[in-house]
């Protein structure tokens, strides 16, 4: 699929630093399924019935908003905890086993090798992060990662993405976020960034072009191949 334009090329003042933030979920590694059947197990744990669909489409936002979205209002919230921690218990038995998108890591490598700052900003906890960096198998190509861990608010709040911005110490003008959700996007306009969407997390390219993605791509590989033209060109 070729890439779709709708804005400039981002970071390209001369000598400045330019910082590649990347969603990783969906983004980098082929997960996002993978948390929709194991959030629908961990709901059924605990007596909710929730479609798989509506699941998939929550994929992105922080495990807090993702509940608020999909269970009850008036449920017992003190089970939530419970549910999360179902979720990240099913999940944890990917981990040896989880995929990397096709060019996952060799986009890394490029965009380092070409002077971008590469940060991994993921709503992951520290743990799955760490499975996800193992399958990519690109580290020596990052400049910073964060995790849920490292923010108060997930997405779609602009935290993450503004923290980002801080460790790669740019302005929002010199960055440019690549993710696979409609919450990506949405977190990246609150906080000014210009963002590229991939279709691998399995999100309709409509919605991804509705939420504010600028440019929009296949997967990590077609955004490789199509570089120089798009906004993480030279």
């Amino acid at each position: 699929m070729s890439g779709e334009r709708t804005a400039d090329t981002a970071g390209r003042d001369a000598g400045g630093r330019r910082a590649a933030l990347f969603d990783v979920d969906g983004t980098l590694v082929d997960t996002n399924y993978l948390h929709a059947v194991t959030w629908w197990e961990a709901m059924r744990q605990a007596g909710h019935t929730v479609g798989m669909r509506e699941i998939h489409h929550t994929i992105g936002m922080s495990s807090d908003k993702l509940m608020d979205r999909l269970l009850p209002e008036d449920r017992d919230r003190s089970r939530d905890e419970r549910i999360s921690g179902a979720h990240k218990a099913l999940y944890a038995e990917y981990f040896p086993r989880l995929p990397a998108l096709d060019g996952a890591s060799e986009l890394l490598r490029t965009l380092a090798g070409n002077g971008w700052y590469v940060v991994l900003a993921s709503s992951a906890s520290k743990d799955e992060l760490a499975a996800m960096r193992a399958a990519i198998g690109a580290d020596e190509a990052l400049g910073a990662v964060l995790s849920s861990d490292d923010v108060g608010e997930g997405k779609p709040a602009p935290d993450l993405v503004e923290q980002s911005l801080e460790r790669a110490g740019v302005p929002a003008g010199d960055a440019v976020f690549v993710g696979d959700t409609v919450w990506d996007m949405a977190a990246c306009g609150k906080a000014g960034v210009r963002s590229i969407a991939l279709l691998s997390g399995g999100i309709p390219a409509e919605l991804l072009r509705e939420a504010g993605a600028a440019e929009i791509y296949r997967d990590p590989a077609d955004l490789l191949r199509q570089l120089d033209d798009s906004a993480l060109g030279r």
